[in-house]
């Protein structure tokens, strides 16, 4: 089961250079799995195999990594020829210096730059050159995916102590929150993550069996499925659990199961954007999302299944997160929205 939903914000997104080239954006959508319908729903989420999907039918269809919104065509490979050189890399240093020097022989270079002042630690956005990524796609598919990169070859995520953005906070600014995990600041100088240096010297644990494995359905499932095992609001997740039917463990048992106190939780959970019941709104939601796609099950089921004794709360709490009720969004979903 997918237990992350995507905005469908970053579907519409990832599918501008394509608009403005004059695809056929409808028929990207229906191969994968998506429904057009459904992306006219203003607050409608997709599930993170649909997206991924759709990352990899954009790039096949464009023949360009950078989707149209670069200052230049990246053509098919790339990603795949640069992780190829950095596997053999010692650390995660070395894999973003590695990284930097081969992107940066393509002339305008669009990458990510590491810089070191001894302490802490950045990935800096570089692309030169004119280009259109208005709704500041481009830029935030290079953050993720160089950090989530950087985090698989290491096998942890790096931790984010800050993500700063060169523009104003856009209008889906509230989607970073759940992508970062860190403070945010916008109308910054630069486009950049920082985190600790100690980062750096971490070794690389993959080898070239699981790289090739790993390129069979990557960058997109970098974009669509983070890895948030290192982070508490993934841990709370995954102790919460997918039976919302039976009682769910409250703050006390989750910070002793993490063994923490209900204080310390808090505040880690206030760095990382969230709190516990975000968390327990958020995974009901995706879940809800989850099941209107089955279409065998009915929508009272579907509620009893995400925790409501009430179809009637379920409905208000469906159209709180989406903006349509649940048989609105199924309609979607089929592609029967007039």
């Amino acid at each position: 089961m997918a237990n992350l939903t995507v905005s469908r914000h970053f579907v519409q997104a990832a599918l501008t250079g394509a608009q403005k080239q004059g695809l056929d954006t409808d028929g990207m959508l229906k191969q994968a799995g998506i429904s057009p319908d459904l992306v006219k729903i203003d607050m409608a989420r997709v599930n993170s195999t649909q997206y991924s999907r759709l990352m990899q039918v954009i790039w096949t269809e464009m023949a360009d990594e950078f989707m149209g919104l670069g200052p230049r065509r990246c053509r098919n490979g790339t990603f795949a020829t640069m992780c190829a050189l950095v596997i053999d890399c010692p650390t995660l240093e070395a894999v973003y210096q590695r990284a930097f020097q081969f992107s940066a022989l393509f002339e305008p270079a669009a990458c990510m730059r590491l810089e070191d002042d001894g302490d802490t630690a950045r990935l800096v956005t570089v692309i030169e050159g004119a280009f259109e990524d208005p709704k500041y796609f481009l830029r935030e598919s290079l953050l993720v995916i160089w950090h989530r990169l950087g985090s698989w070859l290491i096998g942890q995520p790096v931790e984010l102590s800050g993500a700063s953005f060169s523009y104003p906070r856009p209008a889906h600014g509230e989607e970073y929150r759940h992508i970062f995990h860190c403070p945010l600041t916008f109308d910054a100088p630069d486009t950049a993550l920082t985190f600790d240096r100690r980062f750096l010297t971490a070794p690389v644990i993959r080898d070239r069996p699981e790289m090739h494995q790993f390129l069979k359905t990557s960058p997109a499932d970098l974009l669509s499925r983070p890895d948030e095992s290192n982070t508490f609001t993934g841990r709370i997740r995954t102790l919460i659990g997918r039976d919302f039917t039976k009682s769910l463990p409250d703050f006390e048992r989750i910070a002793a199961d993490l063994h923490t106190s209900p204080q310390t939780l808090r505040r880690r959970l206030k760095q990382e954007n969230t709190s516990f019941q975000e968390i327990k709104d958020l995974l009901r939601r995706d879940l809800a999302i989850y099941f209107l796609g089955r279409q065998d099950l009915p929508v009272n089921e579907i509620a009893h299944r995400v925790g409501f004794t009430e179809p009637s709360t379920f409905h208000r709490a469906f159209k709180k997160w989406t903006g349509v009720t649940p048989g609105a969004y199924r309609e979607g979903d089929r592609g029967e929205t007039t």
